[in-house]
């Protein structure tokens, strides 16, 4: 009971910011002079208030998402991945891709990285599956618009659907399936362009 009131008062104060709805009431009805519970005054409340929310949730999560690319860059990832097999090796390859915050654009090079430096493709694929599925900003936003059980409901099924797709995808053989560009030797590096006049 104490835990849950506890996650209750976070996720209202830090997620949701009730804080700033009233704080934006206040706003709306004394300065403005306009009821929140009426049209005109409820839009003008609903912009002020998700727009200001919107853009401190944006840049908290853009400080934390570039500090954990601080600490798990490719290479790092890599070398992580490379000391497990099995199952073990897809779980924590599901579980690094929820912690890595690349996109599914970073995420097929890196794909294509740790396939060329000799990963089980299962263990490439479960965290391809999870790095774009499951990531910190969507666990928050998902915190701040229902509550913290859909949110970690939505990380365990993302883990689980990671989890099975690499296993089953290892279980089947399917590297013959993975074009052979991908297990090349060296990884072609594509030198910036200068543009001359």
């Amino acid at each position: 009971e104490l835990i849950s009131s506890i996650f209750s008062w976070l996720n209202d104060q830090l997620l949701k910011m009730v804080w700033l709805s009233n704080l934006v009431e206040s706003l709306v009805e004394q300065v403005f002079g306009l009821p929140v519970n009426e049209r005109i005054g409820g839009s003008i409340h609903f912009f002020i208030y998700d727009t200001i929310k919107i853009f401190i949730l944006l840049s908290v999560l853009i400080f934390i998402i570039s500090l954990v690319q601080s600490y798990f860059p490719p290479e790092r990832t890599r070398q992580i991945l490379g000391r497990f097999n099995g199952i073990g090796a897809n779980i924590l390859g599901a579980l690094l891709g929820t912690v890595t915050p690349f996109c599914s654009c970073s995420s097929i090079p890196l794909f294509i990285g740790f396939t060329r430096a000799g990963l089980p493709i299962g263990v490439t694929f479960s965290f391809l599956i999870s790095s774009p599925l499951v990531d910190l900003a969507s666990v928050l936003m998902l915190a701040s618009i229902f509550n913290w059980r859909i949110a970690l409901a939505y990380v365990v099924v993302g883990l689980i659907l990671a989890v099975i797709g690499g296993t089953l995808i290892s279980k089947l053989k399917m590297e013959s399936s993975v074009e052979t560009f991908v297990f090349a030797d060296k990884m072609v590096e594509i030198e910036p362009q200068v543009m001359t006049r």
